[in-house]
């Protein structure tokens, strides 16, 4: 029995920090209203943050990155794409953008799946399409040799799969009491091991997380990057997904370390929300906070690489502008000059 059948027929009850998860997320719900009455500079600059980090991420998870240069151009801008990589970043972008502007709208159905996986695959011959072959979770050791992880639903069977996970989707969310994150998250860990497409399933999957916390009334998505949180903590993602994936085909598995990674992020990012609209006041403030927050997430000497890997929504210039202006200020030491130049924050910065 799968996860959604497993909720359809009411057979789990809801673990405690699952039900403190929630109880945080709905919290946080209420004072939605409150953020986005902020001045919308600040909730601009953060979606910009947030769409790059989302397209950004979401891709380098699975390995595909592009030049940090690049990045902006990629997002915002319309120039000819160099190489497949690019492509896909794109292609995520756009998905990303069908998302925030239409997520009222949007169904979550198999023909949205499907739609936003041709989107993100960025033109590949094989978006929106089920995989013709099977495709097992392969995951290679240290010592260069590797093991199945997972074994996915078989390619003749897929359509067939998913086809029934929409139907439980339609079953769960028309008549059970399970809260719809929860069924959310457990639609998104039975998609991740049916494994429909020949690649792409991570990132689809991410969409799919982002539209139903949308549907969810849950709008920190649009604001945080909640494929940006998944790569911080990329280690609890794996581990998590290898714990519930475990007996899912005997229909044994344990959905609740992956339902409450899912709600952990989600969580997360309301959280991250709510403080860095306390903390951007100022409308033409709001770029100089976000290279400040993420200079208090360095560590040690760092350079200006670091910082625009860290804030791909700011230019390089405004990034000098902050570094030089702290730098008078006595809060950040230099040394060595140029690109080359290594920096230290001096001082108190809690």
């Amino acid at each position: 029995m799968k996860t959604l059948e497993r909720f359809a027929a009411g057979l789990d009850s809801i673990p405690t920090p699952v039900a403190w998860y929630l109880e945080e997320i709905a919290e946080s719900r209420g004072r939605q209203e409150l953020y986005l009455r902020q001045s919308p500079q600040v909730l601009q600059a953060l979606r910009e943050h947030a769409l790059i980090e989302s397209a950004i991420s979401s891709n380098r998870i699975e390995g595909v990155e592009v030049e940090q240069s690049r990045v902006a151009t990629l997002v915002f801008g319309r120039a000819a794409l160099r190489d497949r990589n690019e492509e896909e970043v794109r292609g995520y972008r756009d998905a990303l953008n069908l998302i925030h502007a239409k997520a009222a709208a949007l169904p979550i159905t198999e023909q949205t799946l499907l739609d936003l996986h041709r989107l993100s695959r960025g033109g590949a011959p094989d978006g929106g399409l089920y995989k013709s072959r099977d495709v097992d979770i392969v995951q290679t050791l240290a010592d260069g040799s590797s093991r199945i992880r997972f074994r996915t639903v078989p390619a003749a069977e897929t359509p067939a799969a998913m086809d029934g996970l929409f139907r439980l989707w339609t079953t769960c969310t028309d008549g059970s009491r399970t809260p719809l994150l929860i069924l959310l998250a457990g639609l998104d860990l039975d998609l991740l091991c049916i494994h429909p497409f020949r690649d792409g399933n991570g990132r689809v999957s991410r969409l799919l997380l982002l539209l139903g916390c949308y549907r969810g009334g849950v709008e920190a998505g649009r604001y945080i990057s909640l494929e940006r949180i998944v790569e911080e903590n990329k280690e609890q993602y794996y581990d998590s997904l290898e714990r519930s994936s475990a007996g899912w085909h005997e229909g044994r598995h344990d959905p609740w370390p992956y339902i409450r990674f899912v709600l952990f992020v989600i969580k997360s990012a309301c959280r991250e929300l709510e403080a860095r609209v306390g903390q951007m006041a100022s409308p033409r403030d709001a770029k100089t906070q976000l290279v400040e927050q993420a200079l208090m997430g360095m560590d040690g000497e760092f350079g200006l690489s670091d910082l625009e890997r860290a804030c791909p929504g700011v230019s390089r210039d405004m990034i000098r502008k902050v570094l030089k202006d702290l730098r008078r200020a006595g809060r950040l030491t230099c040394t060595g000059r140029g690109p080359a130049a290594r920096w230290r924050r001096e001082g108190n910065w809690s």
